[in-house]
């Protein structure tokens, strides 16, 4: 179930707070202690635990809890159109992820707020001998707010071992924007699908629990069905892109529409549908060049910020 904020006494240094609660049959298999530093070592727990509230007419961070590997640096408002979004960047001091590291990453936006969080750089997960990595994430947005959640890509190392736990708590009049990108491997060394399992869940629910949607991804190259490169999964491309947007602000049929103009002449194969209930839309697209990837996932970007937002997205002031 989602989780609800931590109260003072929560000890976040215990295994129940941030190791995953239910691990896939394929990467609980691979648990094991480690001849390094074993999970819940120092440096192996990251913790990002953030809250944001309407102050002064703007977004502005209230409570911050982290630990590195993780953390944030101050909140930017950088949109001239919307002077009272706040814009996080989360950062990852050692360069990646590694094995036997435990994340976990809480964002709680009060009634009313406008955020957008994303990372510096692209997620690596490096090459693992023993044991596996994993991350959760619980977004809550309240009534109101327009949280748009988008971090840069997850690039998979020879042998990786990852999972990922993201639930969304979505008011009915409230607004999620969150993307994934999955690359491959490190291309240009040749590591194309030579990482040993990715598992990812993704959850939307109401605040009564309510489900809106869930997305699973299982991904391990050397299983049977002729691992991830047919279709349904990479179907022979190196990227895959997913943006779901979650609100009441638009007909899920006219997001959808956007969603298809968006991507009209971008060269990549993608496919959009409405979501569950009515309650918006998704796209999942393709490519093997990552600068048509990145260039698909700025246009979906912009156009669903223009549309619910009535104005353009800002520069991210990214390389």
């Amino acid at each position: 179930m989602p989780s609800t904020p931590p109260a003072a006494t929560t000890d976040r240094l215990a295994p129940a707070y941030y190791a995953a609660s239910r691990v896939p049959p394929d990467v609980a298999a691979l648990a094991s202690v480690p001849d390094t530093l074993a999970a819940g070592s120092p440096a192996k727990v990251g913790i990002l635990d953030l809250a944001f509230e309407v102050r002064g007419g703007r977004t502005e961070l209230v409570e911050r809890y982290q630990k590195s590997p993780l953390q944030i640096m101050r909140p930017l408002w950088i949109d001239p159109a919307m002077p009272g979004m706040s814009h996080v960047y989360m950062m990852a001091t050692g360069g990646g992820v590694a094995q036997a590291d435990r994340y976990r990453i809480d964002v709680r936006c009060g009634p009313g707020t406008e955020l957008h969080l994303t990372t510096q750089a692209a997620t690596k997960v490096f090459r693992m001998e023993h044991d596996f990595a994993s991350q959760r994430v619980h977004l809550t947005a309240e009534e109101g707010s327009y949280v748009e959640y988008l971090p840069d890509p997850l690039i998979l190392f020879k042998d990786s071992r990852f999972y990922q736990c993201t639930e969304v708590v979505v008011a009915p009049v409230a607004t999620v924007v969150l993307g994934d990108t999955v690359t491959a491997g490190r291309l240009a060394r040749g590591e194309r699908h030579d990482y040993r399992t990715l598992a990812t869940d993704l959850r939307f629910t109401r605040p009564d629990g309510t489900l809106l949607g869930i997305d699973t991804v299982r991904l391990t190259p050397a299983g049977p069905g002729g691992g991830v490169v047919g279709p349904g999964v990479f179907a022979g491309y190196d990227h895959v892109a997913s943006v779901f947007v979650v609100t009441d602000r638009a007909p899920a049929a006219e997001i959808a529409d956007t969603l298809h103009t968006s991507l009209a002449g971008s060269g990549v194969l993608f496919g959009v549908s409405t979501l569950p209930r009515e309650c918006g839309t998704w796209v999942r697209f393709l490519d093997d060049s990552p600068v048509r990837v990145a260039a698909a996932h700025e246009a979906v970007r912009q156009a669903v910020h223009r549309l619910l937002t009535g104005h353009p997205a800002p520069d991210l002031r990214k390389p």
